[in-house]
């Protein structure tokens, strides 16, 4: 996969405030038909970035909104011998991993489903297919064990945790594998934004390494992209140095910060790499609604500019592993903006591709 081409094409990151899985889905293909992704709607409680992937976790008592992971319950330890049972067993293939717990389900994988089923109907030839997981720091300070503590500070909860997240992401790699596009599978770390500060000050950057390398190494087992999704700031040197493939940045409002490491960037993308660029703003409607194509395509132009005057590598190589992309999901906003971000995102990449 290190030889493949982004081209400047649009992706989209997952959500979208909807209530209707097949419109939804229906609105991605519309937008991005080369590569399109399943959504999350998180107007639906259970496709929440925790509570999706919650199920099947030992400790987990089944309450939507309550993102806990309770050691302290009757069977806990025979909970917990059964799922590494079952984790060893799909790891040796003796068990599908379509039909065991790390797969997504019921209400919590509808927009999974239904993007599957749309795929199917097209019959036409994707370049890739885009899936989302939860980021192991993300769940790890978010889920708490039954004393309110964070389950990342517990090695045994963490473990499960991210096992539980590796085994999903290479479960969706699988499914889009099957129907022979390449598998594109973002790690969503909303809470890297927030590293380095006294929130998660005891977290080093090997933990952080360490945990999205293990998710990495199963989206690769099945020939996928893996691509890591921050919508602020954070400390990119961890994340340069890493086996990600895919850097997914705000460059709308946080490019000045991502370009203070040009070498490690230079050094990225010497191997083939690709940037996701987040030029299409998702943060407030009013400043969605000043945008325009035009504007946001000579911001791309200017910022593309800078990243080759500083790195010495050619304009046309940046692009070819470039894709563009919104600054974040667009879950939160309402559907009028929602819907002129996507529109933004398709427009800016045919006028960037047409040059």
């Amino acid at each position: 996969m290190k030889n493949f081409k982004a081209n400047g094409l649009p992706l989209l990151i997952g959500s979208l405030p909807m209530d209707n899985h097949e419109k939804a889905t229906k609105l991605v293909l519309d937008h991005t038909p080369d590569i399109p992704l399943w959504v999350q709607l998180p107007l639906y409680k259970e496709e929440g970035m925790i509570d999706q992937f919650l199920p099947g976790l030992p400790g987990f008592t089944g309450e939507t909104g309550k993102s806990i992971l309770d050691t302290s319950l009757p069977g806990f330890d025979e909970e917990l011998i059964a799922y590494f049972e079952e984790y060893l067993a799909v790891c040796e293939s003796a068990t599908d991993l379509g039909a065991s717990r790390f797969a997504l389900s019921g209400k919590r994988g509808k927009g999974f489903f239904e993007f599957l089923k749309q795929v199917d109907e097209k019959k036409a030839p994707f370049i890739a297919l885009k899936g989302q997981v939860t980021g192991p720091i993300t769940f790890g300070t978010a889920v708490k064990d039954e004393q309110d503590k964070d389950i990342f500070y517990n090695d045994q909860l963490k473990d499960i945790a991210i096992k539980k997240l590796a085994m999903n992401a290479r479960w969706q790699a699988a499914e889009f594998s099957k129907r022979g596009a390449v598998p594109i599978i973002f790690i969503d770390e909303p809470a890297l934004a927030g590293f380095g500060t006294s929130a998660y000050i005891t977290i080093t950057k090997e933990d952080v390494t360490q945990s999205i390398d293990e998710i990495i190494q199963e989206i690769h087992a099945e020939n996928g992209l893996a691509g890591v999704h921050v919508c602020a700031n954070t400390e990119w040197d961890m994340l340069l140095e890493s086996k990600l493939d895919i850097i997914s940045f705000d460059a709308y409002s946080f490019f000045d910060k991502f370009i203070l490491y040009p070498e490690m960037i230079k050094t990225y993308l010497d191997q083939g790499k690709l940037l996701a660029w987040g030029i299409v703003p998702t943060d407030k409607p009013e400043v969605i609604s000043a945008q325009t194509t035009q504007k946001l395509t000579r911001m791309l132009h200017e910022q593309m500019d800078e990243l080759s005057d500083k790195t010495g590598i050619d304009k046309e190589t940046i692009l070819s592993q470039a894709f563009i992309t919104p600054s974040c999901g667009t879950g939160s906003l309402d559907l009028g903006s929602a819907k002129k971000v996507l529109k933004l995102t398709q427009e800016v990449s045919a006028e960037f591709r047409s040059v």
